[in-house]
């Protein structure tokens, strides 16, 4: 497929789109699960035509449904600032989300596939802020709406991940959704983060290894990890519910059988360490986020916005690891049946004494956005027909995603240098191959 430029005009300047109603003002806490992970998140859904045939009516529909929406989430309409505490803080000034409105000069087909994304076309259909140097200078929440000649639509989110995890931003879009459809709100935000309050003094019942340098075993391997500094080449790889089960059958387990997510962790873990050939003792790290919302006792309350994402983690000398798939399953079971009540409260209470931010060096991070009910995006034209990330993940992300209509199915998304990437893609053959 040649190189395809797409060429997208803004139209008018982005506006500002304010809470339809009076709504409250001053500092909104955000927890110390927020405060990590102050990154800008980009999603696009596609959406197949609007009545009106131009996307004229869905700019409008959207724009209104989300001023009325943020009623109910009024922070997302404040700033970013640094809370007296030195930690990130919104301030509820009221501004407004960020509404653009956007043509493109093409069909919505000629984007091509969203699942294998292309941030030079996916980036054009997000809006960013020009200039800004740092994350205080981004709004919370952008929405852009790209219109197609075929009569299609884009919706383009740029959300700020301290507002709220991949749950809590789909139960926004979908109380959006509900907004733009005239019916009331299924699961109305829980607004309260202090639930996740620091304990006075904090307690650390735990060693809190997802902080924590990687070190090697060997004292005599110094050097730098194979191919660092490379280029990336970013690739995307379907498992179906077939491969998905040969996986399951090569790692059996001890007690209950391996869940998906266990198998294709252990997995993605094992066959990436190896394509990177590292060093036999050098260690590996895994770092993935457990959804702390049945597990924290009590429960969170339902629609908690904000981040309920506790991060865990496993480590394991990289020879070990390449050796054995069921080895890294086991591990990968091991960091999620570690997130407990306890656990987590101790995660928030380590932040609270050290302010540590997760070591990435020798470090996978796997995002599992598997579950997440992308399809439930619907504004009145029924779901998308296609949605995805707009960026790609950082070198060290790897990024699961379902299979659109087929269930049981996940995509793996994630970066490696060209030989790295041409050796995991042959191990991921071995287990996908009929």
């Amino acid at each position: 497929m040649g190189v395809f430029e797409l060429s997208v005009k803004q139209q008018g300047e982005p506006a500002l789109v304010a809470p339809a109603e009076e709504t409250p003002r001053g500092d909104y806490y955000l927890s110390n699960l927020d405060q990590n992970i102050a990154v800008i998140v980009q999603t696009v859904y596609c959406f197949r035509g609007a009545d009106d045939g131009d996307g004229s009516s869905a700019c409008v529909v959207l724009r209104e449904s989300l001023a009325k929406v943020l009623v109910h989430y009024y922070p997302l309409a404040g700033r970013l600032t640094i809370s007296g505490e030195g930690k990130l803080a919104v301030d509820c000034t009221g501004e407004g989300a960020v509404f653009v409105e956007a043509e493109a000069e093409c069909a919505m087909a000629d984007i091509g596939d969203v699942t294998e994304p292309d941030p030079s076309v996916l980036g054009k259909l997000v809006y960013s802020v020009p200039g800004a140097k740092n994350i205080l200078e981004m709004p919370l929440l952008a929405a852009q709406v790209t219109k197609f000649k075929c009569g299609g639509f884009v919706l383009g989110l740029a959300i700020n991940h301290c507002m709220f995890d991949g749950v809590g931003a789909m139960e926004f879009v979908n109380s959006w959704g509900e907004t733009a459809r005239d019916l009331p709100l299924s699961l109305p935000p829980a607004l309260d983060r202090t639930v996740l309050r620091a304990r006075d003094p904090p307690q650390l019942e735990f060693p809190h290894h997802e902080f924590a340098q990687v070190t090697d075993d060997d004292s005599d391997e110094v050097a730098p990890p194979p191919h660092d500094g490379e280029p990336l080449l970013y690739r995307s790889f379907r498992f179906t519910p077939a491969s998905i089960a040969r996986l399951k059958a090569l790692a059996p387990l001890e007690g209950r059988p391996c869940t998906t997510f266990e198998a294709l962790a252990g997995f993605v873990w094992s066959a990436r360490t190896r394509a990177l050939g590292m060093g036999p003792s050098r260690r590996s790290k895994l770092l993935f986020a457990v959804d702390g919302r049945p597990r924290f006792a009590p429960p969170l309350p339902a629609g908690y916005f904000g981040n309920a994402i506790v991060l865990t983690s496993a480590a394991c000398a990289a020879g070990e690891l390449a050796a054995s798939l069921p080895r890294a399953v086991r591990l990968v079971r091991g960091a999620a049946g570690a997130v407990t009540d306890a656990y987590m409260r101790s995660a928030v209470d380590y932040f609270e004494a050290t302010r540590a931010r997760p070591s990435l060096a020798s470090t996978l991070v796997i995002t599992a956005w598997s579950r997440l009910p992308f399809r439930a995006a619907d504004f009145g034209w029924g779901p998308p027909a296609a949605y995805g990330p707009a960026a790609l993940p950082e070198k060290e992300v790897a990024l699961f995603l379902s299979c659109g209509e087929e269930r049981g199915g996940v995509r793996v998304l994630l970066g490696l240098p060209a030989a790295a990437m041409a050796e995991f893609q042959r191990l991921v053959e071995e287990v996908t191959a009929a």
